[in-house]
């Protein structure tokens, strides 16, 4: 039976690994040991940041895996439950985690605002990919936390240490900005790729080597299918399939305006193993028949 983990307190969390608590409320943990680490779900009442500095886990919540690989920031928050699985491949975890209790914010503008912070959500699977800068700032904050936890609480404590977590949420959202920013580059360059491959091997391998797939493209482009077909949804707001239709649909069209090339010539110069099969997809895409069309147009 799966161990079920619960840190519904910083004392819970720093117990767990074996560290001193400094503060009630909120924790800085540095892990760097081996350790057996077995399948489990853990359920916070915390709010966790991670610095991953290796991936020496998988995580998921229910079906949804989460995305993320070495110096990345995973978020989790109270009422959250995740799926750890080990990776036998890395036998030391590395990471750095801030842990807040909901508590620590009462009364506070960062309390009222913790919503904005959407890296948190559960809808949000997508780890923090720091560079090398970012982690320097990263690190620079919560060393400013880790400061204030070690001088001992006095009246200022509260206010400094939720202001610095503060500032630290504030750095990631600038940096989740430039995460997308840079991703809309990648995935425009990458549609652009897809765009130039597909219309060349339609114009040169449809006829040898049949009909394009998702998967060829995908694998030309190093990608899985899976991603690369969630890439160019995003990107385009079209499935990858029905790109490659509309361009089979462009290059058809293109064809047929060539009265010399017979019906079955176009099919096989597109890739269609049979004529017919070449009609059905035409008629299904422009409710005519290539040869209404040709009469048409």
């Amino acid at each position: 039976m799966m161990e079920e983990i619960r840190f519904s307190t910083v004392q819970e969390f720093n117990d767990h690994y074996g560290v001193p608590t400094l503060h009630p409320l909120v924790t800085v943990v540095r892990f760097d040991r081996e350790v057996k680490l077995e399948e489990h779900m853990c359920h916070y009442g915390l709010y966790a940041l991670f610095l991953k500095e290796n991936k020496g886990c998988r995580l998921s919540y229910g079906r949804t895996e989460y995305d993320f690989d070495e110096m990345t920031v995973t978020s989790f928050a109270p009422g959250q439950s995740i799926h750890v699985e080990p990776n036998p491949e890395v036998p030391v975890p590395k990471w750095t985690a801030l842990l807040f209790h909901p508590d620590l914010l009462n009364r506070t503008q960062l309390g009222k605002n913790i919503g904005r912070y959407e890296f948190f959500d559960y809808t949000s699977n997508e780890a923090l990919h720091l560079s090398c800068g970012e982690i320097e700032i990263y690190r620079g904050v919560l060393a400013m936390i880790q400061q204030e936890l070690e001088r001992g609480i006095d009246k200022h404590s509260r206010e400094l240490i939720v202001s610095n977590i503060e500032l630290l949420l504030n750095y990631c959202l600038r940096f989740y900005d430039r995460q997308f920013v840079t991703r809309e580059e990648i995935n425009h360059t990458v549609v652009k790729k897809f765009t130039d491959l597909l219309d060349r091997y339609i114009a040169d391998k449809a006829r040898r080597e049949g009909l394009p797939s998702v998967a060829y493209f995908a694998d030309k482009c190093c990608y899985s299918t899976k991603y690369f077909g969630e890439l160019v949804k995003t990107e385009t707001g079209r499935t990858a399939r029905d790109f490659i239709n509309d361009r089979l649909l462009r290059a058809a069209k293109q064809l047929l305006a060539d009265e010399e090339l017979s019906i079955s010539q176009v099919s096989q110069e597109l890739g269609f193993e049979y004529p017919q099969h070449f009609v059905r997809f035409f008629k299904s895409q422009t409710g005519k028949t290539p040869s209404e069309y040709r009469q048409s147009a």
